[in-house]
């Protein structure tokens, strides 16, 4: 199936659980309520995003989520961005998205990355300097795989079915944040995406290059560090009420990916983290012009462990006031 037609709006879930926040079996059920309201509101998608090695819970299995919400939803696009693709064992992980895919009737959007914390490599046994080879590795085993037909691996014949619901196989996209990355990418994917203009300028003159079209940027769905999205009657008392949850999230990130990122510096100062804009508290009305100039919005309805009212609350103003009107 394919989402009803709208507005490009994406649930995101990171599923972090801070002790001092929602507790995680809260926070599981209210994603898949969330899910469930959402499915033929406007919102055309569900984003996991995956991580390993974590003290606040984040979400290590974004494929055992995504098939929890497929049995609940009928029309929502299935994102996951990014499975640490060297990380899994191919074939495993080709058995389980066809599973998926097949739960979901076609929806699974699947973009796969290298991730950037060593951690996660160490406490899964992984030796990260294999990171490139095992990504080029995967990609090919997943493609192999899905096809149904007997192929080779590790020097022996293996065939994997069920195949997925998708023909001729889903397609995989690829996220990046080097350039080596990027190349990567056009070589292998079948998309690409890009955390800021210039890297997917780069794409584009690498496709080139490489004598490849360019893919429609929308099917992969653009990177969501550009911003989330809250709406809002009164932005300030909301965004009072966030502000604790939004510098958590914003400070989590920041710690790992380092001060250098303009969108997650750390920052105790919740006045110059909401100037930054990378989370915006809206009214429905600024919302609708949004909606009408961005590509995707990304509202991210539990962050760092928000009490789930206070998230639906943002999505209901969506679905009611700026989803009708678009």
């Amino acid at each position: 199936m394919t989402p009803v037609p709208g507005p490009q709006a994406t649930l995101l879930y990171d599923m972090r659980a801070p002790e001092w926040g929602t507790a995680p079996e809260v926070l599981y059920r209210a994603a898949l309520e969330q899910c469930a309201w959402a499915d033929g509101r406007g919102f055309g998608s569900v984003t996991l995003t995956e991580h390993h090695a974590t003290d606040d819970g984040y979400l290590p299995s974004p494929v055992v989520m995504a098939s929890a919400i497929a049995g609940v939803t009928t029309t929502l696009l299935l994102r996951l961005s990014v499975v640490l693709l060297p990380l899994y064992h191919p074939l495993r992980l080709a058995e389980d998205l066809a599973v998926l895919d097949l739960i979901s009737h076609g929806r699974l959007r699947l973009s796969v990355g290298l991730g950037y914390r060593a951690e996660e490599y160490t406490q899964l046994g992984v030796d990260p300097g294999n990171r490139a080879r095992l990504m080029e590795e995967g990609v090919e085993t997943l493609r192999a795989a899905w096809t149904g037909r007997p192929f080779s691996y590790g020097g022996r014949t293996v065939q994997v079915l069920p195949r997925p619901a998708q023909r001729p196989v889903p397609p995989i996209f690829m996220g990046a944040t080097s350039a080596v990355g990027v190349r990567r990418a056009a070589r292998l994917a079948d998309g690409y995406q890009a955390p800021s203009p210039d890297l997917y300028d780069l794409y584009v003159a690498e496709l080139a290059r490489l004598g490849k079209a360019v893919p429609d940027p929308a099917e992969a769905g653009p990177a969501t560090v550009s911003g989330y999205l809250f709406v809002a009657e009164d932005p300030d008392r909301t965004w009072a009420r966030l502000a604790p949850f939004l510098l958590y999230d914003n400070n989590a990130y920041g710690a790992w990916i380092g001060a250098a990122d303009g969108h997650f510096a750390p920052t105790d100062d919740a006045d110059e983290l909401r100037r930054r804009g990378t989370y915006r508290v809206v009214t429905p009305d600024e919302c609708l012009a949004i909606a009408r100039t961005e590509p995707l919005m990304t509202f991210k309805p539990l962050v760092g462990g928000l009490p789930p009212e206070l998230g639906q609350e943002s999505l209901q103003l969506f679905a009611d006031h700026v989803v009708p009107r678009l």
